[in-house]
């Protein structure tokens, strides 16, 4: 989606939003996840910065991931700030999501659409999206496809 900074601004307010985050948000408008890489080494890098941290090249590129990973850390939160559609009676899960673009490359969010006890270290999942506060906002659901397949032995 092609809009002006400004606009931008207004849509995300009170996140982190910058230079090296502006892409990040872009992405999101079209429900796109865009993971900072470098050109230079080809090394994926979350958070997004202007140096690549393996070969300290400035010549990082926004760039597209599936958005398909395992579950690395899983914490359920029973307090917190009020948040629009977050109710803390059901504890409210938060998950760090290593993709598979590349090892130990992970990002946080929910999952949504699942029991808190499916959701698990070791679960796959996948990108989806929801509104929070009139903008998309990243989630994860758990992989069906990957859940109802038969375990090798």
């Amino acid at each position: 989606m092609d809009i002006s900074d400004e606009e931008l601004l207004a849509r995300f307010p009170g996140y982190p939003l910058d230079y090296d985050t502006a892409a990040r948000y872009r992405g999101w408008l079209d429900h796109v996840m865009l993971v900072d890489r470098c050109s230079a080494c080809g090394i994926w890098h979350e958070p997004p910065g202007p140096i690549c941290p393996a070969c300290w090249s400035t010549d990082i590129v926004p760039t597209r991931v599936e958005g398909t990973g395992t579950i690395h850390l899983a914490i359920f939160l029973h307090q917190g700030p009020p948040v629009e559609g977050i109710d803390y009676s059901t504890p409210y899960p938060v998950v760090v999501v290593e993709l598979d673009e590349q090892p130990n490359l992970r990002m946080s969010s929910t999952v949504v659409g699942a029991a808190n006890e499916d959701i698990v270290i070791g679960t796959r999942v996948r990108l989806d999206w929801i509104e929070r506060r009139g903008a998309p906002m990243p989630v994860f659901r758990l992989d069906e496809v990957a859940r109802s397949a038969p375990v090798s032995s």
